[in-house]
């Protein structure tokens, strides 16, 4: 399983709006410099976050970002499928209906065992995203950074949000 690069940097920006919910966000701009990201492509991701309802704003490099809804209601799960889209990973192509031992459509009624494997797989990888949200993510984020780090990044997000108002 590949998950693309802009799943990720979606995930990064929504943890950077965490603690600027409810009432501040970061331009785009702002959400591509953190990261040293193309503008572009960021907002691409950020697009895609805004028809899934997961952030607001936008609106060119002097519109912002916000979260739009409480972190704790957005899940990684929310991320991928917004970016990504909603289509399984899995496509299974029937291929035991091909070959010299090809199987006939109407014994194919079930799927085969391979693809309920791989389907298996895939609810077990999305419930697992399912429960991990920003806000629980945000905390182990900051842990892991250290306070130095915090401190820091808190500087950056106090000299670039703006107020939604």
């Amino acid at each position: 399983m590949k998950i693309n690069k802009g799943v990720e940097w979606a995930g990064h920006a929504c943890a950077l709006l965490v603690p600027l919910w409810p009432d501040k966000g970061l331009s785009l701009s702002a959400l591509a410099e953190f990261h040293e990201l193309p503008e572009p492509y960021m907002a691409k991701q950020m697009q895609a976050l805004a028809r899934a309802g997961i952030v607001t704003g936008g609106r060119g490099r002097s519109g912002f970002y916000t979260l739009a809804k409480p972190p704790g209601e957005i899940t990684l799960l929310d991320i991928l499928l917004a970016v990504d889209g909603e289509e399984p990973m899995f496509r299974c192509s029937e291929i035991r209906q091909q070959g010299p031992c090809a199987s006939k459509p109407k014994d194919c009624k079930v799927p085969c065992n391979i693809a309920a494997g791989f389907w298996r797989a895939e609810e077990a990888y999305r419930e697992s995203l399912r429960q991990i949200d920003l806000a629980t993510l945000s905390g182990a984020v900051a842990a892991q950074l250290g306070p130095d780090k915090v401190a820091k990044a808190g500087e950056w997000m106090g000299a670039n949000a703006r107020s939604r108002t």
